[in-house]
């Protein structure tokens, strides 16, 4: 816990604070020896499940779903590029061997999934880069993993056709794992009411790992089956959701530091000397060079700006996930294994201190920066024997909520403001009670309308009193159709 304080007092990316925890208890600290790469990658692989799972659970479907396309092939085509870029530095640049090359290109070009979702949250980009970043890093740890075990492999590489099949396929049974289970999985949970409301953080973290499970039992990609399953689960708006995502928080950190002290045990500082420069080499092209070439080509057919090319370029950040992919081929006894894994070691170390505290700069140089109102915070409750469910809204600073009257939400019929809590005091509010910034509702809503309802409370704290009426407003359909239609007539312009 003292730990993240100093992370993020400082400014100092929170995995070398871990790792040097457990680079300063091992060999060359404090002196506990602990050499089990087996342990560590079981470990490793558990913990990038629930950070996976965590990451899936806070990433907005909204956001996403337009930067799926380019996230996909900056998670294929992308990562086949960087891996040739790298590996081809490593073998004429740094004299590594041809198959170890291909390894440490491997394992360095996979994005970290909670480097990126931490650095995200604390940088104010626009949506569809958040979003591309987000995908990315949630879907491409799947290819790497399967490359990382070809080449890892006893006997000859298998030819590239035969690895891209092996690939496609491997992806689609983990796609079709995670989206069953996370479909069933949220149905259960929206219409079973648990008899206790810390039963549901347990409940949906229990159906991310079991999408990872079913996922590799099915011989396909576990590591995107639970991403899935966490992304419909964390989109699908769950009874008593802000606890859950408290809880999922709560685990990440913990799977976090649990995985890079150990990562850092794993490592002997004195036997790093002659991995530094090769590291740093390696590090640099795949910085300045295999990132960026592979961002260029892979966003070429979607009309990328420039500016978040180079943003997407610079915010490749590495983490766990190399570390963790590297402990593969010292498991599987590749010659040169240990070398491999310093190498990584070095790379990811150096060059996330260089990029992770840059990333706010660098945005704010392109003029990526954008504030959005923030969003309601919406926490729901099921009363299964009156078919119902009691939304508790927060009405945050951001908010355009603030100044509303009850009646200008204008809620669906089944749905109504039972209550406000503000300043400490509870009141039952009338249509012309003007709601503000801090205040807590009460929202009680029949089980047909309540997705409706929830639409048009965030509809309406993102545009205001006129969200739906002005084209502002996500997916206010429902709650605003009929005064669309009736006033039909007037053109769009007009109204502007």
């Amino acid at each position: 816990m003292a730990a993240v304080r100093v992370s993020s007092r400082s400014g100092l990316p929170s995995l070398l604070i871990y790792l040097g925890i457990g680079v300063a208890i091992g060999q060359d600290g404090i002196g506990v020896s602990f050499n089990d790469v087996g342990l560590t990658q079981v470990i490793g692989y558990a913990a990038l499940v629930v950070i996976l799972a965590e990451g899936g659970l806070g990433t907005k479907w909204q956001e996403i779903k337009p930067s799926l396309p380019a996230a996909a092939v900056l998670s294929t085509f992308g990562v086949a590029v960087s891996v040739g870029v790298t590996a081809a530095a490593a073998h004429y640049l740094a004299g590594v061997d041809w198959r170890q090359s291909l390894i440490i290109g491997a394992v360095v070009s996979s994005t970290d999934a909670a480097a990126v979702f931490s650095v995200l949250r604390n940088v104010p980009l626009p949506g569809r880069l958040t979003g591309v970043l987000e995908a990315e890093s949630g879907f491409n740890d799947a290819p790497v993993v399967i490359l990382v075990v070809a080449f890892s492999a006893a006997g000859p590489v298998d030819d590239w056709y035969v690895l891209l099949g092996r690939i496609a396929l491997e992806l689609a049974i983990g796609a079709a794992v995670g989206l069953a289970i996370g479909t069933l999985g949220a149905y259960g949970l929206r219409h079973v009411a648990l008899p206790a409301s810390g039963l549901y953080p347990i409940a949906v973290m229990a159906i991310a790992v079991t999408a990872y499970a079913g996922g590799a039992l099915a011989h396909g990609s576990g590591f995107l089956a639970v991403y899935l399953a966490a992304l419909i689960l964390g989109n699908a708006r769950l009874p008593h959701w802000p606890a859950t995502r408290g809880f999922a928080e709560g685990l990440g950190w913990i799977a976090q530091i649990g995985m890079f002290v150990l990562l850092g045990l794993l490592v002997t500082p004195h036997e790093l000397g002659d991995d530094i420069m090769p590291a740093l080499v390696v590090g640099l092209v795949l910085t300045v060079v295999a990132r960026p070439v592979s961002v260029f080509l892979s966003t070429a057919p979607f009309r990328t700006p420039w500016q978040e090319k180079v943003l997407l370029s610079w915010a490749g950040l590495r983490g766990a996930v190399p570390i963790v992919l590297a402990t593969i081929p010292m498991v599987a006894g590749v010659q040169d294994s240990r070398r491999i894994f310093n190498i990584v070691f070095v790379l990811v170390i150096v060059y996330t201190l260089v990029q992770g505290p840059t990333l706010p700069w660098l945005a704010s140089r392109l003029r990526l920066g954008e504030n959005e109102a923030e969003d309601l915070g919406i926490e729901s409750a099921p009363l299964e024997r009156l078919r119902g469910h009691l939304l508790s809204v927060a009405i945050p600073e951001g908010s355009k909520m603030h100044g509303v009257e009850v009646s200008e939400l204008r809620l669906p019929p089944g749905a109504a403001v039972t209550l406000v809590v503000r300043d400490g005091a509870s009141f039952v509010p009338g249509p012309t009670t003007v709601l503000r910034r801090g205040d807590e509702l009460m929202v009680v809503a029949t089980d047909p309308v309540r997705d409706a309802t929830e639409r048009r409370l965030r509809a309406v704290g993102e545009g205001g009193k006129l969200a739906g009426w002005l084209g502002t407003g996500n997916g206010v359909g429902d709650a605003v159709a009929k005064p669309k239609a009736k006033w039909g007539l007037v053109k769009k312009k007009s109204v502007k």
